[in-house]
């Protein structure tokens, strides 16, 4: 039975992943930075009592992460696969509109979470010489560049630029430093990039994401047999591959699917 740690998982894509991981037969740790999302969390995965356990902590802060890596030993013992998920959008709009105290704070947690939640899960992954480590991708990670997305496509480049060299650093440590790319998935960050307006622009948005997205479901179930699966020193977990978004561009008025109804 493998012990899971996932970063920002009382929500979305982080929650769909805790509860494949539990079925599975894993113990999960979820995390997140306020006790009442941490605790509504574990009480809707009930049914897996002695399993899963939550922790509160900020990514942000290496002292918090490292808090969160000793809990989560002490619960379950070793950690054997960690899952950096926990991130923080943007609205959409200009760089220069985003105030200096959120878009420090967009950094801290997109970009110094996975630095933390890399490094401190590895060094004692390194003492044994086993242990898998994945984080998430997201737009940015590829260098594509889109209106009203900078701060937080800059934060996701850098993200998958750290795990990229990291992984180089640590090849031959017996621990595997992977990427997952989910694609699009309907959750409440999808949700608030549509949010503000009925405008064109908006309508185009909702129009692209209902071709593209994914229910959390899917994309879960998806990553989760890949990380359980994974092997090699730096494997990249693929949902949305540029195939399958192609053939959706291509036929998605045909899916049918309306995520934004009313919208």
């Amino acid at each position: 039975m493998k012990m899971v740690v996932i970063t920002g998982s009382t929500r979305g894509l982080g929650f769909g992943l805790a509860r494949r991981f539990l079925e599975k037969g894993c113990s999960v740790v979820v995390n997140g930075t306020s006790r009442e999302s941490v605790e509504s969390a574990v009480t809707r995965l009930s049914a897996y009592a002695g399993r899963v356990h939550g922790v509160v902590a900020d990514v942000a802060s290496e002292r918090e992460v490292e808090r969160l890596h000793r809990e989560a030993v002490e619960r379950f013992g070793e950690v054997d696969i960690w899952v950096n998920n926990a991130g923080i959008g943007q609205p959409l709009v200009k760089a220069w509109e985003i105030g200096a105290v959120r878009m420090e704070r967009i950094a801290a947690v997109n970009i110094m979470g996975v630095v933390h939640g890399t490094i401190v899960p590895f060094r004692a992954m390194k003492a044994r010489g086993s242990g898998k480590i994945f984080t998430m991708e997201g737009h940015g990670s590829n260098g594509r560049i889109v209106d009203c997305m900078a701060i937080y496509g800059t934060t996701k480049s850098a993200a998958t630029y750290f795990t990229k060299a990291f992984a180089q650093e640590a090849r031959q440590s017996g621990v595997t430093i992977g990427r997952l790319l989910p694609g699009m998935v309907v959750t409440d960050m999808l949700f608030e990039t549509v949010a503000g307006g009925d405008g064109p622009e908006n309508s185009r948005r909702r129009k692209f994401y209902n071709m593209l997205a994914d229910d959390v479901e899917t994309v879960s179930a998806f990553l989760v047999d890949g990380m359980l699966a994974a092997r090699g020193e730096a494997p990249r977990i693929v949902w949305l591959t540029r195939r399958k978004a192609l053939f959706r561009l291509l036929f998605g008025a045909f899916r049918g699917r309306d995520y934004f109804p009313g919208g």
